[in-house]
């Protein structure tokens, strides 16, 4: 009798497990609380007008159409027992469970700032910061002020790529769509509480990274932290110096913690860290419990003395290692292979770490660029996306400029 396998989240660990157990011997329920897959290293691209949410989703069905033994569910899960998770609406029983729900923003004990700085790891989060972008410089055309100060932070490759695009967008893109403002002449601040940004590269790329943002026009600020927030003001903090800044949009990528679904893996034996992510045995099982795997940026597990980083390679690498676990009964332990980091800033600008090899400038922005489309999910997704930022790189058009408005 084939094996029950419950798969929760339908991100790039999720997916990954369950389209590499199309020929095994079980029963898939693929449980994600939205419709479809994000690729979420390009929600900058849409935050910023340069793409379209639709060039960057896909509907988890359709991804998985003729994947037989694979069955989706649209539903939020609350709970998971030894034997079956419990949702919004049901329940499913499991002989396999993996667990891959990802991570949220991290306000760090303020979560009030939410509502004045969004993150960016939803389609709704991405159009949302859009909307203020563009609106800030509407309002400024309507009113006729020249105060424009755009606040991103953190400096993490989130927030370098967003602060990067949003200056590319001013200096560029809108310079001759108004007529009573010079969009050009916004600022774009960087705010990084730590001594350098892209802190997990190696110093001498940071330093081209702020190089690269300052030719863009971007003001950084390392040291800075932010000690509050609210709509349109924001203090920020140096030592002793203190100084309050008046953004017409704020974007946070200061941090993120897991998703809370890893508490519901307590009562089980599971231990968090710190960031509430899954302590994970070696083989991505928690203790007690060998049929019940975390994945992804959910999951918490050093290799070589380092953690394993919340990155799509290594989510994509975990989905694959469970699903082999699952269907041939291997018990090695997992090993992440590190294939490096990239980071872009701007157009034809960005920074390569590929361990060995690392570079900046043009080189790097286009090995990130096809290394992108590349893992893009369906060919329609790749061509859309290469036709977009050909036009794109031509012309400097961020075509996908909309102002949407969700009224609840």
């Amino acid at each position: 009798m084939a094996e029950e396998v419950v798969i929760v989240g339908g991100g790039f660990a999720g997916l990954t497990a369950a389209q590499n157990l199309k020929r095994a011997d079980v029963n898939i329920t693929l449980i994600d609380r939205t419709n479809h897959h994000l690729f979420q290293p390009l929600l900058y691209q849409v935050a910023t007008g340069g793409l379209s949410p639709a060039d960057i989703a896909s509907p988890i069905r359709h991804i998985l159409r003729k994947q037989d033994n694979v069955r989706v569910i649209e539903d939020t899960v609350v709970d998971v027992t030894p034997d079956f998770v419990r949702t919004m609406t049901g329940e499913y029983a499991f002989d396999h469970l993996v667990i891959a729900t990802g991570a949220t923003h991290h306000y760090f004990g303020n979560d009030d700032w939410e509502d004045a700085a969004p993150g960016l790891k939803t389609l709704p989060d991405a159009t949302r910061i859009r909307a203020r972008i563009l609106e800030a410089f509407e309002r400024a055309e309507r009113t006729g002020s020249s105060d424009l100060t755009f606040l991103v932070v953190g400096g993490g490759p989130t927030g370098v790529e967003m602060a990067g695009a949003i200056a590319e967008m001013a200096r560029h893109t809108l310079r001759r769509d108004f007529r009573t403002i010079d969009p050009s002449a916004a600022r774009v601040l960087l705010a990084e509480a730590g001594s350098r940004i892209l802190a997990t590269y190696p110093k001498a790329l940071s330093h081209k990274a702020e190089q690269q943002l300052a030719r863009l026009g971007v003001e950084v600020r390392t040291g800075w932290q932010v000690t509050d927030l609210s709509p349109g003001s924001a203090t920020l903090r140096c030592g002793d110096l203190e100084e309050t800044v008046n953004p017409v949009a704020t974007v946070w990528g200061a941090g993120v913690r897991a998703s809370s679904l890893g508490a519901a893996l307590v009562p089980l034996g599971a231990a968090l860290d710190r960031m509430g992510r899954v302590e994970v045995l070696p083989d991505l099982t928690i203790p007690g419990h060998p049929n019940i795997h975390v994945v992804g940026d959910l999951a918490a597990l050093t290799q070589g003395g380092k953690p394993i980083p919340g990155v799509a390679p290594a989510a994509m690498q975990m989905g694959r290692y469970v699903a082999d676990r699952i269907q041939n009964k291997k018990s090695e332990p997992f090993r992440y292979r590190d294939k490096g980091n990239l980071a872009t800033i701007g157009r034809s600008a960005g920074v390569a770490d590929l361990g060995r090899i690392r570079f900046s400038g043009f080189p790097a922005w286009a090995a990130w660029l096809g290394i992108h489309i590349f893992f893009l999910i369906g060919f329609q997704n790749r061509l859309l996306v290469m036709i977009q930022w050909a036009w794109s790189y031509v012309t400097r058009n961020r075509s996908a400029r909309l102002i949407v408005r969700y009224d609840d």
